[in-house]
């Protein structure tokens, strides 16, 4: 990387590696938290969340924090210019995939979920993860990333 590859990173990039690092981070934060849940925090939650995070098995719990974390650890690599964050992504989408399998087979059998529970809880975190293996390779493709 030069100083005009340098001087050549467009401001979008910086706005959309923070943004998907906040993204990220929430969603650990989240995964954190429903780790430590008790009974009486999940006891206030919809019945549709609660079904999820009561039911929720190993494997789908452990694609979550894959999802989230390694999500957060590779917008650190983007933000550090680094291309290995492409991998992470690609890793946190699987996270991501393992998750919304049991999501997606709690909301056609247990309980109905709303169109936008569907959307914030499966197809959303999906395409953000979609978006970030795209982007990373575009910022690559700019010479944006080592």
């Amino acid at each position: 990387m030069n100083e005009k590859t340098i001087a050549s990173v467009h401001w979008s990039f910086w706005v959309i590696a923070i943004l998907m690092l906040l993204w990220n981070v929430l969603g650990s934060m989240n995964f954190l938290w429903q780790l430590n849940a008790d009974a009486t925090a999940l006891a206030a939650f919809p019945d549709t969340h609660r079904a999820i995070i009561e039911g929720r098995p190993l494997w789908a719990t452990a694609g979550f924090g894959i999802g989230v974390i390694l999500g957060a650890l590779g917008c650190v690599l983007l933000l550090l210019r680094n291309s290995a964050a492409y991998y992470l992504f690609v890793v946190s989408m699987l996270g991501i995939v393992m998750t919304m399998i049991h999501t997606v087979k709690i909301a056609s059998v247990t309980i109905e979920f709303s169109p936008v529970e569907i959307f914030v809880m499966i197809i959303l975190p999906a395409l953000v993860a979609a978006f970030l293996i795209w982007y990373s390779k575009l910022v690559k493709s700019k010479g944006w990333t080592t």
